[in-house]
């Protein structure tokens, strides 16, 4: 797309030209803007009806031996690519028009030609090369797409040198200000998560999407972006058992237990030998109890039950992790950080948890961890996840910093805050209720008005 600025450079761009128009009749460059501006609605429109169009339609119709649906779908698998060519098309058919309308323009009025060229094409470009031309596209995204697919595809070869040029271009120009773009990030087109989320975020404003709807299609969406170190159980709160322990007091421990599956240790509470499945334990037990009720326990061997333990990297991410759950056919895993030492643990439930939310049974003991007052604040524990906060109540603090509400305030106020500290920041009152030790424990947390 155009702007004004954009147009008006081009205009005081032609105005340095010679008068190009000698002898060429001003009908003549009439009609060359105006298949200028119809080749600039083509791509403007042929932009939204691929993104708009159902992949899902195209599959079946290229399935059904269509070459123009076959095509649509190779364009937008390289939508980087695609994006490129356009934007290149676009812009190149839009100033072009700009020159030679202000060419005209002068020939015709003189100096005012200028601000009149400006004007005319501005008008003609939003309309008829923008909102026009996306407007029938989105709402015909199917037809359009596959009528220009054959053309859009050879567009995409001619400028592919053209694309990787200013893709390269980009990325040296932001080196040279310090921004360093990672491998695989799009320069010319957004990311296809990023794209669907924005679109169910749009649905849910303008009310076609409800908030429970939207939690689970993001929540499913952000398992790429989000890794297991921030969602798994912290190591201070895993419940372990000694192998060397008697059986009779390990399987009291086991039955005592909110958890079916308990990782045991020897030597030291570092050193993960084995889980052991409640299930298993107890079959185990009941296996030795004599006729006369009396139980055997001699020579029960507890830690013989136990199944390798499994130690995933705390950098996984939770689409990798929930993959290799259900390849492995495994619900439980041990989290490590780089140099091997244990961080915690993750189940599968963990990450059913992102999409669905919370899921509690008559055997949770975990509380949501937040109490509301009546004066409309919310007594929140520390551990409680930024991200459950802002599933809870539709709030919208930022997880890229910290994974904790206790965490975020540190972050914010580069410190561990005491007791009665209070910050304000991200339209939201935070007082620090109680601190144990290096912990924040308890914190009181208020929308302010603006927020809420």
């Amino acid at each position: 797309m155009v702007h004004t600025a954009a147009i008006t450079m081009a205009a005081e761009a032609a105005t340095a030209l010679p008068d190009g128009s000698d002898g060429i009749s001003p009908w003549w460059i009439a009609g060359m803007i105006l298949l200028l501006l119809l080749m600039s609605a083509c791509f403007s429109g042929s932009e939204t009806a691929l993104t708009a169009v159902s992949r899902a339609k195209l599959r079946r119709l290229a399935d059904q031996g269509s070459a123009s649906a076959q095509r649509a779908i190779d364009l937008t698998d390289d939508g980087e690519t695609l994006i490129g060519a356009i934007l290149i098309g676009n812009n190149l058919v839009n100033i072009l028009a700009a020159s030679l309308a202000t060419s005209l323009a002068i020939t015709l009025f003189g100096e005012s030609g200028v601000a009149i060229a400006t004007l005319v094409m501005t008008v003609l470009v939003m309309i008829f090369a923008e909102v026009l031309p996306k407007t029938y596209a989105f709402t015909n995204a199917e037809s359009t797409s596959l009528f220009a697919a054959k053309p859009l595809a050879i567009l995409v070869k001619v400028t592919y040198p053209v694309v990787l040029a200013v893709q390269a271009i980009v990325r040296f120009t932001l080196g040279l200000f310090g921004v360093r773009l990672e491998k695989g990030t799009r320069v010319l087109s957004r990311d296809a998560h990023d794209e669907i989320r924005g679109a169910i975020d749009l649905h849910h404003s303008e009310g076609g999407v409800v908030k429970s709807d939207r939690d689970r299609l993001v929540g499913a969406l952000d398992l790429v972006h989000r890794e297991v170190s921030e969602v798994m159980m912290h190591r201070r709160n895993i419940v372990t058992l000694n192998a060397e322990e008697n059986p009779a007091a390990l399987v009291e421990a086991v039955v005592e237990s909110p958890y079916t599956r308990i990782p045991l240790w020897r030597d030291d509470p570092e050193n993960i030998v084995g889980v052991i499945h409640a299930k298993d334990v107890l079959r185990a037990f009941d296996a030795r109890i004599r006729a006369d009720g009396t139980i055997d326990l001699e020579n029960f061997d507890v830690a013989s039950l136990a199944v390798k333990p499994w130690f995933v990297p705390d950098t996984t991410t939770l689409s990798d992790q929930l993959k290799a759950f259900l390849s492995r056919k495994r619900h439980f895993a041990l989290v490590v950080d780089e140099y091997g030492a244990l961080q915690g643990l993750i189940t599968l439930e963990d990450i059913l948890e992102e999409i669905v939310g919370d899921i509690s049974d008559e055997h949770d003991i975990d509380a949501d961890g937040v109490t509301r007052e009546a004066d409309g604040s919310y007594l929140v524990d520390g551990t409680v996840t930024i991200r459950d906060l802002n599933r809870y109540f539709d709030w919208n603090l930022p997880d890229d910093e910290a994974t904790t509400v206790a965490g975020l305030v540190i972050h914010e106020a580069q410190a561990i805050p005491f007791e009665g500290q209070s910050f304000v920041f991200h339209d939201h009152r935070f007082d620090i209720v109680r601190r144990v030790k290096h912990q924040i424990t308890t914190i009181r947390v208020k929308p302010t008005r603006r927020a809420a």
